[in-house]
């Protein structure tokens, strides 16, 4: 067995810098980077507000409704980008002298997502002036009707790719709807809804509004650390704009400047608030924002990054941490039962399907989006995980059950197209669609099943090619000796933010094996030895107990990226171990 490893190179020639080291010019350059433009961080050189679309349509009806003092309800989503969109937009209005506003999200086990019907009909009966969608709502097409219908006006801010047709709303931003020349396509829900506030705080600006009241216009980099915790928790691209957005985020948090529910979720997985990094973002509070959505309520999560008291902040937080843990005890047990159905398809079949398609009615359908992502990751296929929705009961009598599917795709398979290619040859098979090129969420009638699985099947053999499904791991070559230092770990902390589209810099390389053992039941602890005789600890976590340990090993070919390990006062460099193989 050996490791699949393409180093990352780049056609253009590499900008040069006094001031960064060769190895992180070379890692910048194989991700694109061609001039110091492209690495530039302060707030002043986002993209301008005015260029993306619908801002200008937008930022008047929301002044009069300042002057008016009008009811505004916003709908936001039930995951981690929609958490910090809802969050970010009540606190925003708030600041900028908005006193009437309300949220609402969607519980997924009863309304599912966005700007539902059925949302639509509760928002209505409860009054409202106004509704602004975020992190959802291009799509809500049904949803957005209701409410215009009901004299309520409509301003959607989503970042979700647009369908044939928009809804009815009387403002749309999203940098993905046609004719929209803003440069980045990649802002998350959240960054959308910062756009909306800049935009209408420079309105207010120009109207006189600051200089007739005799205020200060507010400062809404206070707010910014929401816009980065959404913006690397929904693993959208970080391009330039996106970094900028991250890199001031995580600024202003290192300061401890920051939500006290940020601060807190931080405090309880033990991370130095002045250390905190884009992937803790990621991997410690997005999935415990995550875990109240798929659960409970996501409204609980959002109370927690509303709150001004850090003592509140703290329980609230304790609370979610509670539910991230049921969580991943769900899903261990799903992940298990899902990969013995996919043995038992290779069983049948003698080979796994174009596409991978998982369902068992008792599966939890807040979790079905995990496990899919971990058969993606196993098995290398496009996933979808199916868990049963609603049961409902047509005009004549007639009920039908309905199946919420979650879908994770690999790089190459853009899996909201194929769906709506699945939609456009197979029609009346899928309900509903929608999502992005790695992630989609579709609904189906249970009695359909088999038949979106042939279709599913039949629509990606069109797509899949050896080269597509041959997964290959990039990296940033070997590290010279000289690079193995903490010093040098810290320099590569400080030339990101790291994330979807930027990844964190990672090499590979052969080692010696000195010592190896498990830590925690499913842990591979090493100490290695390179080329040079330097000696370092590593970890690989999760290791393939089937392969791991292994006394035979005396050498072994990893990936890895560098950490710095901090244990009882002692600082020293620690490898990450990604991928690892016996060498010898």
């Amino acid at each position: 067995m050996s490791l699949n490893i393409k180093r990352r190179v780049s056609d253009n020639a590499p900008f040069f810098s006094s001031s960064l080291h060769p190895v992180i010019q070379s890692i910048y350059s194989g991700r694109g980077i061609t001039s110091a433009d492209q690495i530039k961080r302060k707030a002043g050189e986002l993209l301008p507000v005015n260029s993306l679309k619908g801002i200008s349509d937008a930022t008047p009806i929301l002044f009069d409704a300042l002057k008016q003092q009008s009811h505004i309800t916003i709908v936001g989503d039930f995951d981690a980008d929609g958490a910090t969109s809802t969050a970010l937009m009540m606190l925003g209005l708030r600041k900028l002298g908005f006193e009437n506003v309300a949220y609402k999200v969607p519980n997924r086990f009863d309304y599912g997502y966005g700007l539902s019907p059925e949302l639509a009909a509760d928002v209505i009966s409860q009054g409202t002036d106004i509704v602004i969608t975020v992190d959802n709502g291009i799509s809500c097409l049904a949803g957005v009707d209701l409410v215009k219908q009901a004299g309520i006006k409509v301003i959607v801010t989503d970042h979700h790719l647009a369908g044939r047709e928009l809804p009815n709303a009387d403002a749309i931003i999203n940098p993905n709807q046609p004719d929209c020349e803003f440069e980045s396509k990649n802002l998350a829900g959240v960054g959308v809804a910062f756009y909306l506030l800049l935009g209408l705080r420079a309105y207010m600006r120009d109207q006189g509004w600051y200089e007739n009241h005799q205020i200060a216009a507010p400062n809404l980099a206070e707010f910014i650390d929401l816009v980065a915790l959404g913006t690397v928790a929904d693993v959208v691209k970080l391009d330039e704009n996106n970094r900028i957005l991250v890199h001031q985020g995580l600024a202003r948090i290192k300061s401890g400047l920051c939500r006290p529910g940020i601060r807190a979720m931080l405090a309880m997985s033990n991370k130095d608030l002045h250390k905190v990094k884009s992937s803790d973002f990621g991997f410690v509070i997005g999935p415990r924002l995550n875990a109240a959505g798929r659960l409970d309520d996501m409204s609980f999560g959002i109370r927690c990054l509303l709150t001004d008291d850090y003592g509140q902040a703290l329980k609230m937080a304790e609370d979610l941490n509670d539910l991230n843990n049921e969580r991943k005890d769900i899903e261990q047990g799903m992940r298990l039962e899902a990969e013995s159905v996919v043995s038992k398809l290779k069983v049948l079949d003698g080979a796994l399907p174009n596409g991978i398609s998982v369902y068992k009615p008792d599966w939890h359908q807040g979790v079905i989006g995990i496990v899919a992502g971990r058969l993606k990751e196993k098995y290398y296929r496009p996933t979808i995980a199916f868990a049963k929705g609603e049961t409902k009961t047509d005009s004549s009598g007639q009920t039908s059950t309905e199946l919420k599917g979650s879908a994770r795709s690999i790089p190459g398979i853009h899996i909201r197209d194929v769906l709506d290619e699945v939609n456009t040859r197979y029609p009346n098979i899928i309900i509903k669609f929608g999502g992005h090129a790695m992630a989609a969420g579709l609904s189906i009638r249970e009695d359909h099943y088999d038949e979106f699985n042939r279709a599913f099947d039949a629509v990606l053999l069109n797509h899949l090619s050896e080269d597509v499904l041959t997964q290959v791991t990039l990296t940033d070559g070997e590290l010279p000796a000289e690079c193995f230092t903490t010093d040098f770990s810290q320099q590569l902390d400080l030339a990101g933010p790291w994330g979807q589209g930027f990844p964190e810099p990672t090499f590979d390389g052969q080692f010696e094996v000195i010592n190896q053992r498990l830590v925690g039941a499913k842990h591979l602890k090493l100490v290695l030895c390179n080329a040079a005789g330097q000696l370092f600890d590593a970890i690989h976590f999760n290791t393939d107990l089937e392969l791991w340990p292994n006394p035979n090993a005396r050498q072994v070919h990893i990936v890895y990226q560098l950490d710095i390990n901090e244990f009882r006062g002692n600082t020293n460099l620690q490898l990450l171990v990604r991928e690892i193989v016996a060498a010898d």
